[in-house]
């Protein structure tokens, strides 16, 4: 038993350090701006890249896990981390720089859908609420906790040492890993869906292209529209090709189950608030408020120790109570604070702002672990690698479009300007959370048609 705890716990720590780089360099971004002489809408691609490898391994990752065994995964998937940390703190130009992300994002795309499986697929079903509230713990904290982390950081230090941060750790984990870590499930050849795998890379990025570029030029434009459009394209060849392949990248069989997809549409909405909530804050505090990096950090501070409390408990709790009933309080709670900030004024106390932000991650710390578990056990066992990849790529996806949305958004508010004013990027910010608002709203509204009850059969669909 403690060698399955020390087994649990290595995996854990990689899938935090992983996470937790997704928002780390968020804070830094002002900086980032300033020494390479960039836009916003450029700078972006720190977190978008970020994001869209990340969704474009996680649906590899159900192949990589049924042919491969969990400690030859965890190990390939920290050395390629490794690499991209290395390469980012020594990036003297900025592709380079994104290159180093996206290197990062190869082996964090790896992890991060491993250890969801690994505990899934290794505890019954009575427990997999308390056990996916520890995963949380992980998986919720380090997006919230990355910007405060990053703002301390910076107050003394250069965005280069944000690279060398996880390094330590990730080397110690490695090497406990191969004596320590356990192998969990049984082993498939399968083949891999390359053509899957082109289609949805090149959809992805076109799309993601054609939205990051609304911030400098015309959506309507050629700039805009033509990804748009041939991204939209490749997507759908893509879903036709999944339904008719014997070993398709993603099972798209599980969107059978309607209690799997009303979690899934709800999570999504929540990511594009969360991750574009992560860029929005460090802009308002260093931009509008003219705080520094380490007064954007702690803003985040209060949510982030919410989230470390909360999200074991939020398991427990999807175990034992009105499953139904604890989701919708918690996205109410989650619409308070998101107004709260929509009403932010140009006077506004930084009290006030971390009153709003530390209300959001509190409604939102009480949703997302329950959703997820439930999600997934609506699924037969051996779908579940399936449902963990078609659910974390669809997140990732989501965290990665509602960023560059909420950043257009913001953008497209002082296109009039050389440089960007106070109040015209202020209006920006109010807008964005007003968006982000009526998009818990709309995660209200479909939460009314879960189930109420967490106690049910993993193989009941409607």
């Amino acid at each position: 038993m403690h060698k399955n705890r020390f087994s649990f716990s290595l995996i854990m720590v990689g899938a935090f350090l992983s996470v937790l780089n997704q928002t780390l360099m968020s804070t830094a971004l002002p900086a980032i701006m300033r020494a390479f002489h960039i836009t916003t809408a450029q700078g972006q691609w720190l977190n978008n890249g970020y994001l869209l490898i990340n969704a474009l391994m996680i649906p590899t990752t159900a192949y990589l896990i049924k042919r491969y065994t969990t400690r030859q995964l965890y190990l390939t998937a920290s050395l390629i981390f490794i690499v991209g940390s290395l390469i980012g703190a020594t990036a003297q130009l900025y592709p380079v720089l994104i290159i180093g992300r996206m290197i990062q994002a190869l082996g964090a795309g790896i992890i991060i859908p491993l250890v969801n499986v690994v505990v899934m697929t290794s505890t019954k079903p009575s427990e997999r609420g308390a056990a996916m509230g520890i995963v949380g713990l992980a998986l919720n904290l380090a997006p919230v906790l990355g910007p405060t982390v990053a703002g301390v950081i910076l107050t003394h230090l250069s965005w280069q040492y944000l690279f060398g941060l996880t390094l330590p750790l990730m080397l110690v984990d490695i090497i406990l890993a191969p004596k320590f870590l356990r192998n969990v499930g049984e082993l498939h050849k399968q083949r891999l869906d390359r053509t899957g795998l082109l289609l949805s890379g090149f959809g992805l990025t076109l799309a993601l292209y054609s939205f990051s570029n609304v911030g400098e030029t015309a959506f309507w434009s050629l700039k805009g529209v033509v990804p748009l459009v041939a991204g939209v394209i490749l997507l759908g060849l893509f879903v036709k090709c999944q339904w008719t392949k014997r070993y398709p990248l993603l099972n798209l069989h599980v969107f059978r189950y309607r209690q799997f997809n009303l979690p899934l549409i709800i999570n999504m909405l929540l990511m594009v608030t969360m991750y574009g909530n992560a860029i929005i804050i460090p802009v308002l505090v260093q931009n509008v408020f003219h705080q520094s990096a380490f007064v954007s950090g702690l803003t985040l501070l209060p949510g982030s120790v919410c989230t470390a409390i909360i999200s074991p408990l939020s398991g427990r709790f999807y175990d034992k109570y009105n499953f139904r009933r604890m989701v919708m309080i918690g996205l109410t709670i989650d619409m308070s604070g998101s107004l709260m900030l929509s009403a932010t004024g140009s006077h506004a106390s930084m009290a006030y702002v971390v009153a709003g932000q530390t209300i959001r991650q509190l409604g939102l710390v009480l949703v997302l672990i329950p959703i997820q578990t439930h999600a997934w056990s609506m699924l037969p066992l051996p779908m579940i690698p399936d449902g963990v990849a078609v659910y974390n790529t669809l997140r990732q996806v989501a965290a990665s479009f509602g960023t560059a949305l909420l950043v257009a958004i913001i953008s497209l508010t002082s296109t009039s300007h050389i440089h960007w004013s106070m109040n015209s990027q202020l209006v920006g910010i109010k807008f964005s959370y007003l968006l982000s608002t009526g998009m818990v709203f709309v995660c209200w509204l479909l939460a009314r048609q879960l189930k109420k009850s967490s106690k049910l059969d993993p193989v009941e669909s409607d």
